[in-house]
């Protein structure tokens, strides 16, 4: 599946998000690494990091010079051996974590100051597909939805499995498609209650992924749009020309912004101009929690000893507990 551009064509960069803390499975990774390394930066399964498989994965359809990492600059010791052959300039260092939506800007000024017509993906650096090369058959669509329909932001969308109240849900207008198969938004749910996830499963709503693909002026006018403020307070990067890095000017930026999420504060309230593209099933998961990491080693039939490990320490600590 290997991507030819032509001269007509806006080009692609790819946004790798690996700026998370991996919170929720620190009991996880430190069973495997013995220290606290975020997800992204460990090998869950065996074999390359889900950061590596991630990159690994989207290189066939967006050129390698043209990827970019968003990272933190406290993980720097979990990164530097991994990205040690990636040069600077594709590599977009936060000085503190302030959340997904300042990661989404800082990277979207760094290409905007270099390619303004370009098209943008933006993928999680923490997620696991069974059929690797259908998802990336929707990636492409989605390019070309995003082509033909400039002004609009497309989501992808994962069949919903159960009522998953930790996912991102779409409801999107019955029966309304644009072009390519594309179905307009009518509501962005961002973590809902139990209840209400079982509500949406019932309409055949289905999961975001997270995966956004759109031109990168569209995303950030629908970021302004939606978060002011914060979008301001990024716009002096915009100015630096090509031989200016940003490393200070981040740095003053993240001294004054907030924490912000970009579910919340910008897909949340952005329906009008946000397209879906629901795949099939591609065996999708967020591998953000011990257990869905453990559904996923089951469902490839993979064998990890520190699965043993992790499920004695939490049944001790429930019986502690009682």
């Amino acid at each position: 599946m290997i991507r030819h551009e032509t001269p007509n064509q806006p080009r692609r960069w790819g946004v790798i998000m690996a700026g998370g803390e991996g919170v929720r499975l620190r009991s996880v990774t430190r069973l495997i690494t013995g220290d606290d390394r975020p997800k992204q930066f460990c090998s869950l399964a065996g074999g390359n990091s889900l950061l590596a498989q991630t990159n690994q994965r989207i290189a066939p359809s967006i050129s390698q010079d043209r990827t970019l990492f968003v990272l933190l600059e406290s993980h720097e010791p979990f990164y530097s051996t991994e990205l040690a052959d990636v040069p600077s300039r594709r590599m977009v260092v936060q000085p503190r974590n302030r959340g997904t939506l300042a990661a989404i800007l800082c990277s979207l000024t760094r290409i905007l100051r270099s390619d303004p017509q370009s098209m943008v993906a933006l993928f999680p650096s923490d997620h696991h597909y069974l059929d690797e090369r259908k998802f990336m058959a929707g990636v492409e669509l989605a390019f070309a939805g995003a082509d033909a329909d400039p002004e609009s932001v497309i989501l992808l969308g994962a069949p919903a499995k159960h009522a998953e109240a930790g996912y991102g849900w779409i409801e999107a207008e019955p029966a309304v498609s644009t072009i390519d198969g594309l179905l307009r938004v009518k509501r962005f749910w961002e973590k809902p209650s139990s209840q209400v996830a079982q509500g949406l499963l019932d309409r055949g709503c289905v999961w975001n992924t997270f995966v956004m693909v759109g031109r990168a002026q569209a995303l950030w006018e629908m970021i302004r749009s939606c978060a002011a403020d914060q979008s301001r307070a990024f716009e002096p990067l915009l100015t630096l020309d090509e031989s200016q890095t940003d490393e200070e000017a981040l740095k003053r930026i993240y001294d004054k912004i907030p924490m912000a999420d970009f579910s919340s504060q910008v897909l949340s309230m952005a329906s009008s101009q946000l397209r879906v593209l629901c795949m099939g099933d591609v065996g999708w998961s967020d591998m953000g929690d011990p257990q869905r990491v453990i559904d996923v080693l089951s469902e490839t039939g993979v064998t990890q000893e520190w699965v043993t490990h992790w499920l004695a320490g939490s049944a001790a600590a429930a019986s502690a507990a009682v």
